[in-house]
């Protein structure tokens, strides 16, 4: 479940549950989705604050199966995110490689240099680019120190897109 996002007071009972119709206004297509029908369900209701025994209960399976389901969809998604921040990264026009061990203190520097170079703004102020690098670069940035690979795309328009090996 995303921090944050609760719903608020308890979610309503299981058996009151209508998953089609969730799946239908959040605009899941199966034709479209990296996703499952019953991994979508399992994350919608996982996202909206249903616990596991409750999806179980509305999906008519184990709290074991839901949990099995549910870990492959969180994996799928975590695989799709990555796979757009590469294509991100592949397409804009400025990439700025930073190697291991650097320090994260010093990549606004050096993308902002890049980018004023080209002549591009970048869309984030110097913390909220070593934030987004830290969050977006996952395992690769240990505290301040870049420990793998990570590329920085920056769009004509600013935007940043961040991926690491």
């Amino acid at each position: 479940m995303s921090d944050g996002d609760a719903p608020a007071g308890p979610p309503p009972d299981p058996s009151e549950i209508d998953v089609g119709a969730i799946l239908e206004e959040t605009g899941f297509d199966p034709e479209e989705s990296i996703l499952t029908r019953r991994q979508a369900e399992v994350y919608i209701l996982r996202e909206r604050g249903y616990r596991q025994a409750d999806v179980a209960e509305a999906l008519g399976t184990s709290r074991a199966n839901v949990a099995s389901v549910e870990a492959s969809a969180r994996e799928n998604v975590r695989k799709a995110r990555n796979t757009v921040a590469f294509a991100d990264v592949l397409a804009a026009p400025i990439r700025v490689e930073i190697e291991p061990e650097a320090d994260l203190y010093d990549v606004p520097r050096r993308v902002f240099a890049t980018c004023d170079e080209a002549g591009v703004e970048v869309n984030y102020t110097g913390p909220e680019l070593m934030e987004r690098v830290d969050k977006d670069a996952g395992d690769a940035v240990q505290g301040r120190q870049v420990v793998r690979p990570v590329t920085i795309g920056v769009s004509a328009g600013g935007d940043v897109s961040v991926t690491s090996q």
